[in-house]
């Protein structure tokens, strides 16, 4: 199958390609800059800029797209301007998506589009699947947002997935590195209370989910999280023994309020997510228990 990738050189777009090229897929990557998507392993790399639509040439012959593209969320203040670019990010370039795929001379057959688990806001200890509703809050408008311009797709006959992505949990990047290091300097512990929900899951059960929603009949919202829901304090603690170092420094909220500004929305949400679709549709996780997926990358 023709696969074109967005967001290819991010770290979950990385590991895809790579997992799909040793599927024996064809990967068509779309960059802002091709020349520094060193390793990807891609058929062939076409630059994009995300505000504008796709090359035609992308969609010449593409049966399936898996749409990653958007500004990182956990990486910088946010400001009026960042959070214009973490919107913009998701919501311009998936409609351009979408644009590209109503006027290509052959419609692909399946659309795969990232969103996050943020969709549902803070929600305490509520049970969430993929039928439950909305949140507030920022981080929700944008997923809903997000969701609303990659659904506009099933009405041109494509059949649209939308995967609500949680913590991915690689040693390559994202949240697990940053915490590495205050845990090896036996200063890592719980943020705030720890009785926060910390949807988690392993990259490889990412890019797993990814494609499972391309080669099966799944539509709609898909949560890729992993079945093992813990809290931020149980995850701290597992990280802990998996380092062999202790996990009690809390870090106050205040402080994160202080550090991180609105930013620390991200780290404080209480999501209770479990991945209902996935696993009725007959996903089978590869790393379903927090400790076996440290264990596996943390070597």
């Amino acid at each position: 199958m023709k696969i074109l990738v967005t967001g290819a050189t991010g770290l979950i777009g990385r590991h895809l390609c790579m997992s799909l090229k040793g599927e024996g897929h064809t990967v068509i990557a779309l960059s802002r800059a091709p020349e520094k998507a060193r390793g990807l392993d891609a058929d062939e790399i076409l630059k994009w800029d995300s505000m504008s639509l796709p090359p035609s040439e992308a969609l010449s012959g593409t049966e399936a797209i898996v749409h990653l593209a958007g500004e990182p969320v956990a990486d910088r203040r946010w400001t009026d301007e960042q959070k214009k670019r973490i919107r913009d990010s998701r919501v311009i370039t998936t409609r351009n998506i979408v644009t590209g795929i109503r006027d290509a001379s052959k419609r692909p057959a399946v659309f795969v589009s990232a969103s996050a688990v943020g969709f549902y806001g803070e929600r305490g200890d509520e049970t969430l699947d993929e039928s439950s509703a909305a949140g507030q809050g920022f981080l929700s408008e944008v997923c809903q947002e997000w969701e609303r311009e990659a659904a506009a797709a099933s009405e041109l006959e494509v059949r649209t997935a939308i995967v609500r992505i949680g913590v991915v949990l690689s040693p390559d990047g994202g949240a697990l590195k940053r915490m590495l290091t205050p845990f090896k300097l036996f200063a890592g512990g719980p943020l705030a209370s720890g009785r926060q929900w910390f949807p988690w899951i392993h990259i490889r059960d990412v890019t797993g989910i990814l494609r499972h929603a391309l080669i099966n009949p799944v539509s709609g919202p898909i949560n890729a999280v992993a079945p093992e829901c813990v809290t931020n304090a149980e995850f701290s603690r597992a990280l802990g023994r998996a380092l062999h170092r202790p996990a009690f420094m809390p870090t106050p909220e205040f402080a994160l309020r202080m550090v991180f500004g609105e930013r620390a929305d991200v780290l404080l949400m209480s999501d209770r997510v479990i991945p209902k679709v996935a696993t009725d549709t007959g996903y089978s996780f590869q790393f379903p228990g927090l400790a076996q997926s440290l264990e596996d990358l943390l070597g």
